[in-house]
């Protein structure tokens, strides 16, 4: 039931770090339908939009339970 509070509502529904740190979480959920380099391209694609988001993706991944499977990717983006 936590995973489903980290969308914004339809009013509060603009381009934010916490929306694109869910979508990228759910990437990583899904990475055997979406493919592997479709989850990293979206991390690499937030990690030079949103600098100063980390610790939104570090929830996000928490709460979606990708963090682990999301480390390696991170450590080799930074």
């Amino acid at each position: 039931m936590a995973r489903l509070s980290l969308y914004p509502k339809c009013r509060d529904l603009c381009i934010t770090p916490r929306l694109f740190a869910k979508t990228v979480a759910d990437c990583f959920r899904y990475r055997n339908k979406v493919g592997i380099d479709v989850a990293v391209e979206a991390l690499r694609d937030f990690s030079r939009r949103h600098r100063g988001g980390a610790t939104e993706l570090a929830r996000c991944a928490r709460i979606c339970r990708v963090s682990r499977v999301m480390q390696p990717y991170l450590d080799a983006i930074a």
